[in-house]
Parts: structure tokens; sequence; C-alpha cells
């Protein structure tokens, strides 16, 4: 479940990426059958009085769709999927879902160039794409004379800062920066200076300085890093990159595994789209229990991969070895699966799992009897509404799914992040505050146009309870209210604040084993749990089984505090204890089924 926050609290991410990570889209080729927009594509846009170097490479999918990549050399980020790509005549268009972002441009009739406009956070930026008529010499690794490494202590989160520093052609210094805990390197630092005792670096592309004192041997920087707010951060001298230990994820499973593994594609014939996806079977002579697995909130990937975590592939795999067949999918518009995730809501991805349904149902390593859901975070929502519609659901896993409604949870998950992000009562009552305008206001006002100019009120009464300190915070600015209030008036976002689970739960009668961990601040697990089994009851349903998972987050991986902060640090993926309590309890099932 994702968090929305109207706040102007900090969530630390250190290095914050123009263009985020999304997945690809085909479109359908309408070039009557030529391929100019083929190739790699340079564009310089300028945000700011920042210049940003974007590279885009685009290639033939298949007969009728485009897939393609993008770089961002400034900000260390490549390979980079693109969204949503369309092409109508000689008209470009792809998107950026998971920022809200999007390019529309016209290819000229020479073909090599396409002329247009980045839109993000209510901004246009003038953006033109050169086609690359012959290959670029790969830019060679500068050749670096010291590297520095800290740990930068934001509270709640440590990340590692390395500092790469070089020396350029003219002479003059150079830097990178990378944050290994992030899995980003080469971030451009536009400025550095260093005197006998001290140093100072800035990159604009992340909004970041540093300034800070060399001890008496200059092997130790002592200073304050500021991204929004200050961070103190010690630089110590390393000899090499070597010494700096990259992310760790030891449950990621390595081929070759012990059971077959099929890539599948099936039709969601109401939605008219292609779904995609992986499914996995036992070794021996089936046929056998099988499950499919439904992502959480956001466009997700069949991995359902989060802060460098694949945890559907550790959950598949855990499984499979276990005598599950796993199905797991692309959202639509993700991945290899088509249609639009944009515009769609919870009702919406029912339809897809369904159609998932109606699929395993015609394989022949599929036990009929036997096909389970598993959903985690809104994925539990989604998996009752699909087994309340399928007599082909023989149960169902709901992995920190919510008892709660959308309001509710809301509320409750701002209230407790906010908390143990150390926020003063204060401010926590002044977030709550808006929130609850907001989301009453979603309830009440169902028209689009008086439900934009109702949040355009609130967030200017907002405003003006701020001090002329608190105004001056970049979550204070018009745009970044914009962009809060451009997800508020999401299908998505307002049929979630509306919906209520329980009613629904209340007639699920297939097994159910409902499980949240301790310290999921997302999906709290007592208020939860609690209304789950209220509704079950209220069912008539006798066969569920509720737990609540000591010392587990949001993802089920075994936390100090819960917060989404931690996600990327730890490097367990999936706690033992809820891989078991998940595999024990489908041969519970299976075994009582005939």
């Amino acid at each position: 479940m994702k968090t929305k926050i109207i706040s102007k609290s900090f969530l630390v991410s250190i290095f914050i990426i123009f263009f985020a990570i999304a997945s690809l889209n085909g479109a359908k080729n309408l070039f009557n059958g030529s391929d100019q927009i083929i190739g790699k594509w340079h564009g310089k846009l300028q945000v700011s009085g920042v210049e940003l170097r974007l590279v885009f490479n685009i290639e033939k999918a298949d007969a009728e769709a485009y897939s393609g990549t993008m770089d961002s050399p400034d900000q260390g980020a490549s390979s980079i999927p693109l969204s949503g790509v369309k092409i109508d005549g000689n008209k470009i268009m792809f998107e950026v879902k998971s920022i809200g972002g999007y390019y529309e441009g016209i290819l000229d009739e020479s073909s090599n160039s396409i002329k247009g406009e980045w839109h993000q956070s209510s901004a246009s930026f003038p953006l033109e794409l050169l086609k690359e008529t012959e290959p670029q010499k790969k830019q060679e690794e500068p050749n670096y004379i010291s590297f520095w490494s800290g740990e930068l202590d934001a509270g709640i989160q440590k990340l590692r800062l390395v500092l790469k520093i070089f020396m350029k052609d003219d002479g003059t210094l150079g830097a990178h920066l990378d944050s290994p805990d992030q899995g980003v390197e080469n971030i451009k630092v536009n400025k550095i200076e260093i005197s006998s005792d001290s140093l100072h670096f800035e990159s604009a592309s992340i909004g970041g300085k540093y300034s800070g004192k060399f001890n008496s041997d200059q092997t130790v920087v002592e200073g304050v890093w500021t991204q929004v707010r200050d961070f103190p951060l010690t630089l110590e001298k390393i000899e090499s990159l070597e010494a700096i230990e990259k992310p760790k994820r030891p449950q990621e499973p390595e081929k070759p595994y012990p059971y077959n593994e099929e890539e599948v594609i099936y039709e969601n014939k109401s939605a008219e789209i292609q779904l995609a996806g992986t499914f996995t079977i036992p070794e021996g002579n089936g046929p056998f229990p099988t499950v499919l697995l439904i992502t959480g909130s956001g466009a997700q990937d069949r991995d359902e991969t989060v802060m460098g975590h694949r945890p559907f592939l550790v959950l598949a795999d855990h499984l499979t070895r276990n005598g599950t067949a796993v199905l797991r999918v692309d959202d639509r518009g993700v991945g290899k699966s088509t249609g639009s995730f944009k515009g769609s809501t919870t009702a919406d991805f029912v339809t897809d799992v369904l159609a998932g349904v109606e699929y395993l149902t015609s394989r022949d390593e599929v036990d009929k009897n036997k096909i389970g859901l598993i959903g985690h975070s809104e994925g539990g929502l989604i998996a009752p509404l699909a087994a309340n519609e399928s007599e082909d659901v023989a149960f169902i896993i709901l992995m920190a799914g919510p008892g709660l409604s959308g309001y509710e949870i809301l509320m409750l998950q701002s209230e407790l992040i906010s908390r143990v992000e150390g926020l003063q009562p204060e401010e926590i009552e002044k977030t709550l505050a808006t929130n609850r305008k907001i989301y009453d206001a979603i309830k009440t006002f169902k028209d689009s146009v008086e439900l934009s100019n109702k949040i355009d009120e609130i967030f200017l009464e907002y405003l003006e309870n701020l001090s002329e300190d608190e105004k001056q915070d970049p979550k204070a600015s018009k745009d970044f209210l914009d962009m809060q209030k451009r997800q508020v008036l999401t299908p998505w976002f307002r049929y979630f604040v509306n919906y209520d689970p329980r009613p629904v739960l209340e007639k699920v009668k297939v097994p159910v084993l409902a499980m949240i961990g301790e310290k999921d601040l997302q999906v709290p697990p007592k208020e939860n749990l609690a209304e789950i089994e209220k509704a079950l009851k209220k069912s008539g349903n006798k066969n569920y089984k509720l737990v609540e998972l000591k010392k587990l987050n949001h993802l089920f991986q075994t936390a100090e505090t819960g917060s989404p902060n931690e996600y990327a640090k730890i490097e367990e993926t999936m706690a033992s204890e809820a891989l078991e309590l998940i595999s024990d309890w489908i041969k519970e099932i299976a075994a009582s089924v005939k």
C-alpha cells in the first residue's frame, strides 16, 4: 500500500532521480511499415538551470510493438524502461508513470530529430531528440585520483555515499557520487573545491551539496550534507572502490532451478489486453496445487520489484521447491503485459486476476480443485473480490491485506510513519487534519472539477497556516502540491479512499490465511486483522487463520522500526517464517481438498 502524506515532513531519499524506473509497454506500429523511430536518440533537458543529458534507445519488440530504454548519464541512471510508448504517424509519446511525467514530440521529415516537450509536475520543458547517425565513442572511465566514503545518518535511515574525484583534461577537478545502498552510480558533481583544510562539492541534478573540514593528515573530512535539510556526514579516504560492498540479496535464487520455468502470455478478454508472466512448475508428476500471485499498489512487475528486492521471485521459488506451482504476472501496462496501468482501479485489476485463474484451469499441470490466490497489500483487497466471483478459486492468502477502508488505512499509516520519522505531535496533527479534509472531499465530491476546486481550497488553507520558515520547504511549493493533487484526483486513489473491504470479506467462503507483520506501518496488524476476523465470522467462514508475525515489516522482512526507509537496507527479502507459514498452510489446505 503506497503512503500518501500531505506534509512538510521530509521522507529521506538521498538521490532523487528525475526519471523513475518504470516498465515498457509496446505500441502499434503506425509508421506504415517503416522503422524511422528505431535507434538511439540524444537530448538535453534544461530544468531550473540544470542541464540533464538523456539518451533513448528504441528497438523493435515484435512485428507490431516497440521497446526501449532511457539513460540519464548526469544522474547515474541507465537502462530505464519507458512506459506507454505510442506512435501515431509522425507523433511520438511515452510516459514515466511512477512520477506522472510524459513526453510528446513530432518526428521531422528527415527522421533524424524529434521536437517536443517533457511534461512533469504541472510544468513543461522543451526537449529535442537527435538521432545518433554514427555510433558514439564509449566514454572512458575517468582516472580517479581519490575515493571518499561515508555513511549519512538521517535518523531512521543510514545510507552510504561515495565521492570519486578525478582530474579533467584541463587540469581542473571533477567528481562523481555513488549511493551503493540505492544502486546508483556516477551522479554528476557540478562543482568541487578543495583547499588545504576544506572540501566542498555540489550536485545540481539531485539538489545536494556538502561542506566539510579535513583532519590534520587529510584522511578524514567532518562536514554536513545538505539536501532539503542538513545531515552530518563524515567522509573517510579509502584506497579503492573494492572496499565498498554492494547490497546483498542472499535469498534470490540462481539458475539452474530444480523445477520447470515457462514464460506465458494469456488474454484478459474483457479488457482486450494480454498479460505476461512466469509459470514455475515443480518436478515430478502433477497435477499440483497452484497459486496466482497478486502485486501491491503501483505499477509492478511480476517479481514485485521494490527497493532492490524481488519478493515474488523469492516467494515463487520457495513455493515451487515445496510442491506448489506458481504464476506471477506483470501488471497491465508493465513489462511484457499490454494495456494501460494509468486510469485503472482495483476493480480493473480484479478482471486481470480472473483472466489468470481462467488460464490456470487450462493447464494440465494444475490441480483444478486446488487453485489459490496470494495477494500482497492491495493484492489482499483484490484476492477476496476475485474469490467471490470465481468458483475456481479454492483458497486465498492475504499478505498485509487491509481489513480497514482506504480512508482509515491512509490516516493510520500517515500517523504511524510520521511518528517513527520523529515528527513532533503538532506537526503530525497538522498533516492529519489536512489529509482528513482531502479524504472527506473525495468521499463528498464525485465531480472531478468540484473536487479539484475543493482541494485547491484545502491547500490554500494549509499554506496560510504555515510559518514563513515552513513555507520555504520544497514540500510547501506549488509544484509539490500540484503533484499531490494530481495523485489525489487519479481514479485509483479516489476508488481506494472510498473502498471498504469488509462487505466483500463477509461473503468469502473459501479458506483464508491472513498474515501481517508486527512492524507493518502501512497496514498495521492489530487494527486490520481484527476487522478481517470480524468480517470472516460474519460470513460464517470456519476455515481461516490469522497470524501477526513478530518483528516483520510490510514486506515481511525482519525490521527494526518498520519504516519504508529500511526496506533497501535490509538484506533479507522475505523472512523464512513468512515463507514457511505460506507453504505449510497451502500443503494443509491442499491435503484437505479432494
